[in-house]
């Protein structure tokens, strides 16, 4: 299909782009990468009257930053998913977060497609977004107001939907280091290049699942059981509680609530042999 009629904006500031939000409201989008975007538009499931394009804005840096005597992994928004993936520096603090963007779609989405549009998205099945909540980021955003930092776990409110207000822009997002703690991040998929039917990343006590509910959401029962002492076996047995898994033509709930289980399994063990040797 083809999208219906909208007016295009090229915006070259922040400042700008958070005027024209104000302005325009629910009308207006802004596109990334367009690689979530686009096909929406194209089903007709969005239909912005204005699109504003973020490409003029930069904000493709990697860097890291000195925060309370650590380090923090700051990424801004429009960075690709290959650079996040193929960055030195991030396969150093975060590589659960590299892992997750290697897997996003095939070469030409990691390409094209952004790290803060997919977040910005707020797609329950997102890799890097269940990597980035087990990483305990948090994201930046810039609206009338000034600045503000929004944690992940309070970032997604259900499906396609998040807690940055219509007249804010992600800027960038903030990852603790996570360097020296075991990680790992399973997805299964039906197609290579799918999304997650089920997705689980770990990193140190932190588990979270993709597409067992309306957002991404943390695996709170495994994490509660490893905190009390039990194996991963038996935490994650429990990993699909408090979870709310869709049913359709991919799997049953039923059947995602059982991959849940199974990957967080596997993720729990990957992650314990990733661990530095304890000395004796």
């Amino acid at each position: 299909m083809i999208p219906a009629p909208f007016r295009y904006i090229a915006v070259t500031s922040i400042k700008e782009t958070i005027s024209a939000l104000s302005e325009y409201g629910d009308e207006a989008k802004v596109i990334a990468g367009g690689q979530s975007l686009l096909p929406l538009m194209r089903l007709r499931l969005a239909a912005p009257t204005v699109l504003l394009d973020l490409a003029g804005l930069g904000l493709r840096t990697i860097r890291t930053e000195a925060v309370d005597g650590g380090t923090e992994l700051v990424i801004d928004a429009m960075t690709s998913y290959r650079s996040v993936a193929t960055s030195p520096i991030v396969q150093d603090l975060a590589p659960l977060l590299a892992r997750a963007a290697s897997l996003v779609g095939d070469p030409q989405v990691r390409n094209r497609g952004t790290l803060g549009g997919g977040v910005a998205h707020a797609d329950p099945a997102s890799d890097v977004s269940c990597a980035l909540l087990a990483l305990d980021a948090r994201a930046v955003v810039i609206g009338p107001n000034g600045r503000r930092e929004i944690a992940f776990d309070d970032l997604f409110v259900g499906f396609w939907t998040s807690t940055i207000a219509p007249d804010e822009v992600l800027t960038e997002v903030r990852v603790p280091s996570a360097r020296g703690i075991g990680w790992s991040y399973q997805k299964f998929t039906i197609r290579s290049q799918d999304w997650a039917l089920v997705g689980a990343a770990v990193c140190g006590g932190r588990v979270a699942l993709a597409s067992m509910a309306t957002q991404v959401i943390r695996a709170r029962s495994t994490e509660a059981a490893l905190a009390s002492g039990a194996s991963p076996a038996d935490a994650a047995a429990v990993a699909d509680e408090g979870s709310d898994p869709p049913a359709d033509l991919r799997g049953s709930a039923a059947y995602r609530r059982h991959l849940a289980r199974v990957l967080v399994s596997d993720a729990l063990d990957e992650a314990a042999s990733l661990l530095p040797p304890q000395p004796v």
